[in-house]
């Protein structure tokens, strides 16, 4: 078995992630989505990216990748959530 070859770039650092956690919360916001069905957005988001634009030349590659967007984009999310909660609960 062949595996693909991924290059990683600044495109999945600084641009997908947050390209996901922005469409994640939106979808939020204007849909009303219950909080426990925003992870599996972010990872569908995630995928659907991965395959439609990021990773077009290999199928394997954007499932994997994919997969690495919206976890980063769900533990990206939550980090800054429980930063800002420890900020405000010090500063009260």
């Amino acid at each position: 078995m062949n595996f693909p070859i991924i290059y990683t770039n600044m495109w999945d650092a600084v641009f997908a992630v947050p390209a996901v956690m922005i469409i994640t919360q939106t979808l939020k916001i204007y849909f009303g989505i219950p909080k426990f069905i925003v992870p599996t957005i972010a990872l569908c988001t995630g995928l659907a990216l991965s395959i439609l634009v990021c990773h077009k030349q290999s199928f394997i590659a954007a499932i994997f990748m994919g997969s690495f967007y919206g976890y980063a984009a769900i533990g990206s999310y939550a980090s800054i959530k429980t930063s800002w909660r420890a900020y405000r609960k010090n500063k009260r």
